[in-house]
């Protein structure tokens, strides 16, 4: 996952909530997905949407039932979710 680690650009944010965030991992269509660590150290890929999207109500319900859905399924084979804001001003 570090190996493809891209350096911060001078529009990424520092901070997500508590997270620091050490670089990007990725874009795509939906937005950017940030690596950042958490005040105990602990690793997290924090997934934000672009503005448009965010200021679409259909998509936030649409992206609130995928928390929902990501919060209940469990496994080796996926990402946990330790956090997530639907509600904030860019989920």
């Amino acid at each position: 996952m570090v190996e493809q680690l891209k350096q911060l650009t001078q529009h990424d944010p520092r901070r997500i909530g508590p997270f620091e965030v050490l670089g990007r991992l990725g874009a795509g269509g939906m937005g950017l997905v940030y690596l950042a660590r958490s005040a105990s150290g602990r690793r997290v890929a924090i997934k934000t949407v672009r503005t448009e999207l965010a200021e679409d109500q259909l998509f936030r319900v649409r992206f609130t039932r995928e928390v929902e859905a990501a919060r209940a399924v469990s496994g080796f084979y996926t990402a946990a979710v330790v956090d997530a804001d639907p509600r904030a001003a860019v989920p």
